[in-house]
This record gives structure tokens, sequence and C-alpha cells, in this order.
């Protein structure tokens, strides 16, 4: 029997809950006192570290970064990416909800990290006797980038990233470098 799924924007869980509070919080808190908020829609790839993944994907995000002081920029985001297996039997779909911290040494240059919450369905073909699921995870990122200034009020940001995702969603710094899977995003950064 085919489980009933919500609309993946609707979430009750608390993870949930507590994940878009903490973006929205970090959005609006920063806008007040900043000196230079940006509103940046992008677009990148993604690819697992695993050894049998397949091939990586495209995805879609959007983020609102704000100068907190001269040398630090808190950033808010989400994005979506989705692919399917076995020929549309499974579709898997991502929506990962990212809070991060940037220091930037010199006007071009970022680099930092910070946590994510990423909610993932697995929507299986409704003829077969699989029930679709949602899971929700806590991942920690690190990266850094690239704003490069076009005009006044408009700019290129280039990010990359790895994504190391905990086990059991209480929040643990890497000990080593074994990133779970990366990131790569090109972006049109909006000065308001």
């Amino acid at each position: 029997m085919r489980q009933n799924v919500r609309h993946p924007l609707t979430m009750t869980s608390t993870p949930a809950r507590i994940g878009i509070v903490m973006v929205v919080v970090l959005m609006f808190a920063t806008v007040g006192v900043s000196r230079g908020a940006q509103l940046i829609p992008s677009l990148g790839f993604t690819k697992s570290t695993d050894s049998s993944a397949g091939d990586g994907k495209v995805f879609g995000g959007v983020a609102l970064r704000a100068s907190l002081l001269r040398f630090m920029s808190l950033e808010g985001g989400i994005a979506y990416r989705d692919e399917s297996f076995s020929n549309g039997d499974l579709k898997v779909r991502m929506w990962p909800v990212t809070a991060s911290v940037w220091l930037t040494p010199f006007p071009v240059v970022y680099a930092g990290g910070g946590l994510g919450w990423y909610r993932t369905t697995y929507d299986y073909r409704s003829s077969l006797p699989y029930n679709d699921t949602t899971t929700s995870k806590v991942g920690v990122h690190l990266g850094g980038g690239l704003a490069i200034p076009l005009a006044p009020s408009l700019g290129l940001d280039l990010n990359g990233r790895y994504i190391f995702m905990q086990k059991d969603n209480s929040i643990q710094f890497p000990s080593k470098f074994n990133p779970d899977f990366w990131n790569a995003s090109l972006g049109l950064a909006i000065k308001f």
C-alpha cells in the first residue's frame, strides 16, 4: 500500500522547525545590522564521494548573505536537487537548508563553514510495493569561495564546500577529512 506523502515543504518534525527558524532568524537579523546584504541565486554541481555513487547532479539554490563585521559574513540558504534511479522507479529529492559563517580576509576571498539540515524524500513508482519515505539529517560543511564584483550592486559568487553528514543528528565537527559529498556553485550576487 502506498503511503501518503505530504508536500516536502510541510515539515512538522522538531529538527525541521528548528532548521527553518534558524535560517529565517539568521536572514532577518543580519539584514538589519549589515552594510551590504546580498541575494544569491545559484546553479551548482554536487557529487557523492562514495565509490559506488553514480554521476554528479546539477542543483539550484538561493542564499542571503550579510556582512556582520568587516571580516565576517553570515549566510542562510536553501537548495534543491533530484535524481532518478532504476529507470524512474525511484526518485530522490533533497532540500538542504544551511547556515554558514564566512570569514573574509580579503574582499574577494571567503572561507568558513556551517551547519545544514538535509531533508531527503525517496519516492517510489506507485506500482512498486514500497512506501515513500522522508528522512532528515544534520550535516556540517566546510568550504569557501570567490566574490567577484561586476558592478556596484552585482557580482559573481563562486562557492565550493565539502559536506560531512552526521550519524545521529548530533553536531560533531570532522576529526578527519572524509566528506560524504562535495558541491560547487556559481551564483549571481545582487546587493540591496
